[in-house]
């Protein structure tokens, strides 16, 4: 993750006319923003408060309304309890009268049926249930009627076992009227005789859903609608339903939020209910236990407070627009140029001095320009007058150092002393002689300045094997290569002058066997050399002074380490100042030199 100091430089990159971008909608447009919807959730609260409190003021009266109209319809079945004609009718009936007492009994019942439809108000129809037969008004049209073993329904056992109590049936069709699709609602009890219990039939009232229609149509309008639901869910009753496809259906909401309105007297919550997201408040019937429910489209509730919202966004979209407005002005009379002049000077930055720094400005910026351009103009004739010096420096450097080591008339001397001492006889030294001129031949015949390491470890091997034969046992030789690593770029005769460093400064002293070994290894697109021995090592002073002269690339007299100075110099002027030699040792125990290369691979 990004530290809190690289964000910072990070943002301070970037172009000025995009901070003043971002600093604009930080301090306006999302406080603009932040404002709309603390303003939006304050006058949602408030807007559903107030709607709560009238919404549960209108489902109380419309409850009780619903209760006086229910209430009213029993206090009218109470007339067959107190009528002594219709009484004395039903008694007789369930004696099996005659035929001509029939039909004056079922006169009677007839009349007492149609006075009480005339009393109802919507009401549908009234029937009667008793001795196996079934009455009711002379207008009714008997040939939609199916009455046949209606003493097992289950409306007509459930009223019997309420002995004379209303028993109130939901939205349903008729029971017994065929193929009708008006839907009523019914209201039933048994009619027992006048000081009685002996029951004498069972009266059945159906209710048109007029009724509850104009109940609430009062309080109805496009915004607030109503559903009444028995104490199951089903719908009784639903504002706007064409056909009233839904009715007798479960309503259609959350399980969590359905077992609410089943268990709870009264309360309001939030769902989706009629392809909407709808606010809904209950209240229960203490009379009949239907649920009176009113629901209302939330973006119906909230539209205002939504507009005052809005606008207040529209704001914040404005700001955004002046502050685009804003950028693009600052783009054009301040970003654009620094922008333009930022680009140039990278370009300087990386040595392109053919830049166009000319400007017709008065202000500020053409004074920018005009001191920037002569300052480009310096440091490229600085620049040029600078490298072509260093150049000619490294150029006669390189030619004095590799003159110092350069042994191509030692090979040819060499040859000749070997065969002076063939012809003596002496053959351990024409042997030596040989090795030591092959050694040279070798190095006289390298005419590349980079070569791969595996033809420099040739040229180590001679002469390790040439110092084993004028020490004998004294020096042990171990190579540890890392693997691909052979082939790797290195420069001409760089490991010689440090094996010989290590041979006569460190093994030669040491009493007993002493150990060389080379090893190699890769670190980081690094080929890491390591020449180490266990000889008489440097002490801290000593080991301080050698590094301070690599370091600082200090001269030396000709008999003072020039071999590791010279690599050293050779090394950072083929690669660069990033490589070179680094040296440890500790007095007693030995010295390690690291040669750190580039990890390239040589190129034929």
């Amino acid at each position: 993750m990004n530290s809190p100091l690289q964000f910072r430089k990070l943002f301070y990159m970037r172009h000025l006319n995009t901070q003043i971008f971002v600093l604009m909608i930080v301090t306006i447009t999302l406080p603009l923003m932040l404002i709309s919807g603390i303003i939006y959730r304050v006058s949602l609260q408030t807007v559903q408060t107030e709607y709560k409190n009238s919404s549960d003021l209108i489902l109380n009266n419309l409850s009780f309304n619903i209760d006086q109209y229910l209430q009213s319809i029993e206090k009218g079945t109470l007339y067959a309890h107190m009528d002594g004609q219709l009484q004395n009718a039903l008694e007789n009936w369930i004696s099996n009268p005659t035929e001509d007492q029939k039909i004056n009994y079922q006169y009677v019942i007839q009349h007492f049926i149609a006075t009480l439809e005339m009393t109802i108000k919507n009401v549908n129809s009234v029937q009667i249930y008793s001795g196996h037969q079934l009455f009711f008004s002379a207008n009714f049209n008997r040939a939609d009627i199916n009455y046949a073993h209606f003493e097992q329904d289950e409306w007509y056992q459930k009223t019997l076992a309420r002995k004379g109590a209303v028993v109130i049936f939901g939205t349903h069709t008729p029971f017994h009227k065929m193929n009708s699709t008006e839907k009523v609602i019914s209201i039933a009890r048994v009619i027992n005789k006048t000081g009685g219990k002996q029951p004498l039939g069972v009266m059945l009232v159906d209710i048109r859903l007029d009724s509850l229609s104009e109940i609430l149509n009062l309080s109805e309008n496009t915004k607030r609608k109503f559903v009444i639901t028995d104490q199951t869910g089903a719908i009784i009753y639903a504002s706007n339903q064409p056909g009233n496809e839904n009715i007798s259906k479960p309503l259609k909401i959350d399980n969590q939020k359905f077992n609410k309105v089943l268990t709870e007297t009264s309360g309001s919550f939030s769902t989706s209910y009629a392809s909407h997201n709808s606010y809904l408040n209950f209240v229960t019937s203490p009379y009949s236990g239907w649920k009176v429910i009113q629901y209302i489209d939330e973006k119906e509730m909230t539209k205002d407070s939504a507009l005052l919202s809005k606008i207040i966004l529209a704001l914040a979209v404005g700001s955004i627009g002046m502050a685009i407005l804003f950028m693009v002005m600052m783009r054009s009379r301040v970003t654009k140029p620094i922008i333009l002049l930022k680009r140039q000077v990278e370009k300087v930055g990386m040595g392109n001095f053919d830049v166009d720094l000319g400007s017709t400005r008065r202000d500020e910026f053409g004074v920018l320009y005009q001191g920037l351009r002569k300052m480009v103009a310096e440091l490229q004739n600085y620049i040029e007058r600078s490298s072509m010096a260093k150049a000619q420096q490294k150029i006669a450097r390189l030619g004095a150092l590799k003159s110092q080591i350069n042994p191509h008339f030692l090979a040819n001397t060499l040859e000749s002393v070997q065969m002076k001492a063939i012809l003596s006889g002496e053959r351990d030294i024409a042997e030596m002689v040989g090795t030591l001129g092959q050694l040279f031949r070798i190095h006289t015949q390298m005419s590349k300045d980079i070569i791969p390491l595996y033809q420099e470890l040739e040229h180590i091997r001679l002469y390790v094997k040439v110092q084993q034969m004028r020490f004998g046992d004294k020096i042990n030789y171990v190579e540890e290569l890392a693997p691909g690593t052979d082939t790797l770029q290195v420069v001409h005769f760089s490991l010689q002058p440090l094996i010989e460093n290590a041979i006569i400064h460190g093994l030669e002293r040491q009493v007993g066997t002493g150990l060389l070994e080379v090893s190699t290894s890769l670190s980081d697109h690094f080929l890491l050399i390591t020449i180490r021995d266990n000889g008489v090592g440097m002490n801290h002073e000593q080991l301080y002074s050698m590094q301070q002269r690599l370091f600082d690339h200090m001269d030396v007299d000709p008999d003072s380490h020039i071999g590791l100075i010279n690599v050293n110099e050779r090394i950072r002027l083929y690669f660069g100042e990033q490589y070179g030699l680094y040296l440890s040792s500790t007095l007693g125990e030995g010295t390690t030199i690291t040669i750190r290369l580039p990890a390239l691979p040589y190129e034929m």
